[in-house]
């Protein structure tokens, strides 16, 4: 007997609604031309981990909560004398996120992390880098349920960088209102 093969929700989303609402929109001819989301690349950038090198190991795992994954630490390339950083010092970590990962965590970053964001207001519809990929920053990393509020020491930001493959930013910004994005309606 074969074994169920698991399909994210928002897989099936895009296939049925967002794929030909976005045909419907910019009138493509072939089905392949369809934007569609590659990846999503998370970055945690830890500063204080130059006095502390076990910094960036916690966000590292905390980082691997978060998306599921195992996260890299990365380190730095070159020596900077002024904010005391030594070449191979770990200063961060970061993990990318394709397939069904990808889709869990851009459904998990839609319904639950966004609107736990105090003050939040939508996002930046400029944050758009001209290739139809965006980025955007999290200012506090609990905002996501898998981390344990009461086990944190100290509270990160993070960069979350969506790789698309629209040409223009406005398909892009289509692409991903279709996945409730919440860019505010007045530009």
């Amino acid at each position: 007997m074969a074994e169920a093969i698991y399909v994210p929700r928002l897989r099936t989303h895009y296939d049925a609604a967002v794929r030909p609402k976005l045909i419907e929109e910019f009138g493509y001819k072939n089905p392949m031309e369809v934007p569609k989301i590659t990846k999503i690349v998370l970055n945690m950038g830890v500063g204080e981990s130059t006095a502390d090198s076990k910094k960036a190991q916690i966000a590292a795992d905390d980082l691997t909560l978060i998306a599921g994954q195992k996260a890299q630490v990365t380190h730095a390339r070159k020596s900077i004398a002024t904010f005391k950083v030594r070449e191979g010092m770990p200063l961060g970590a970061k993990v990318t996120l394709r397939g069904p990962r990808m889709y869990d965590f851009i459904d998990r970053l839609v319904t639950i992390a966004l609107p736990r964001v105090r003050d939040f207001r939508g996002l930046n519809p400029k944050s758009f880098d001209g290739r139809g990929n965006f980025a955007m920053g999290i200012k506090e990393h609990i905002v996501f349920p898998e981390i344990n509020y009461d086990k944190v020491d100290q509270i990160w930001g993070m960069d979350v960088i969506v790789c698309t493959t629209a040409k223009t930013d406005d398909e892009a910004r289509a692409l991903l209102k279709e996945f409730n994005f919440p860019f505010p309606e007045k530009q």
